[in-house]
């Protein structure tokens, strides 16, 4: 008699959190290709973006958001409208936290936003960087992190490491409705390389330049066109909010933009598979991040009624 085929499952998840605590790193690790920006600094991610993990009997569309946090200026509403509007018809709620610091007012945040979601979806709490905590301390972080949301099923994880995956992919599945799958099976985003790219320019300059300038950066491609078989070229303008942040991201005789260029073309290579030529300008766009008009044009709408 033949064996009867395992039905397959698709669905929707949230990937919800405060910033930093390893979103997109999880995602590209399962979706095993890089299609999100990753930086040791916050609010590395703007804007919701599918990671697309396939296999022979289930897809999962994981939705990666920006790190709901306290806001201070126009951009960091944007940010967190992002983040919330992306529970909305979900198959299930992935919250990572980073369990190698203490619960903060952030944490706190989230948990007082999924209780305000009705219906809420199965949550799913993963317990991030369990490789920078030492055992004595898990127990203990473990227990403060389950009394935010006791209603979680909780997951230890290192998403840089590995450990977990299997047992969160396994238990995200279980969740999921019998359905047909959203999209091609070798599809892993729904950015078009020319926003991934601009994702990718703006973490070389997180790598590279330190304390506040970073966050008041932006990125826009201006041109990204193939060259036939010897790639890709592409144009960017880096903006920032002050002269004095322009200076910093060119560098003395332009040395930091260079670096910038180099560190975001091998990213972009690695992601496209083809020799890119990528050429960097910076503008000054004063007060951008607190401006609705140009925030509009860099791509982050705010919703009117909020």
């Amino acid at each position: 008699m033949k064996e009867e085929k395992e039905e397959f499952k698709c669905g929707f998840v949230a990937v919800l959190g405060k910033p930093n605590v390893g979103k997109s790193t999880l995602i590209n690790s399962l979706v095993g290709q890089k299609i999100a920006a990753v930086s040791p600094k916050p609010q590395t991610t703007r804007r919701r973006q599918l990671g697309i993990l396939t296999r022979e009997n289930f897809q999962i569309i994981f939705v990666d958001t920006p790190g709901l946090h306290i806001p201070r200026h126009k951009l960091g509403e944007f940010l967190n409208q992002e983040a919330e509007a992306s529970c909305e018809g979900v198959d299930v709620v992935l919250w990572i936290v980073d369990i190698s610091s203490n619960p903060d007012e952030e944490d706190q945040k989230v948990a007082n936003f999924l209780r305000s979601i009705t219906p809420l979806p199965p949550v799913i709490m993963a317990l991030n960087k369990v490789d920078l905590i030492t055992t004595e301390m898990l127990e203990t972080r473990k227990a403060l992190f389950s009394r935010l949301f006791p209603e979680a099923k909780l997951i230890l994880l290192s998403a840089t490491r590995g450990d977990g995956r299997d047992e969160l992919v396994e238990t995200i599945v279980a969740l999921l409705p019998v359905h047909p799958p959203e999209f091609p099976e070798d599809q892993l985003t729904d950015l078009y390389e020319r926003d991934i790219a601009a994702d990718l320019i703006r973490e070389a300059v997180l790598h590279h330049v330190h304390q506040e300038v970073p966050h008041a950066v932006a990125v826009r491609i201006d041109e990204y066109k193939e060259r036939g078989e010897s790639g890709a070229y592409i144009a960017a303008t880096i903006f920032v909010e002050k002269e004095s942040q322009k200076g910093i991201i060119i560098g003395e005789g332009g040395q930091m933009i260079k670096k910038i260029g180099i560190t975001a073309r091998r990213e972009i290579e690695a992601m496209s598979g083809r020799k890119i030529y990528l050429e960097l300008r910076v503008k000054v766009l004063k007060n951008w991040r607190n401006n609705p008009a140009y925030l509009k044009r860099l791509g982050y709408k705010l919703l009117s009624h909020r």
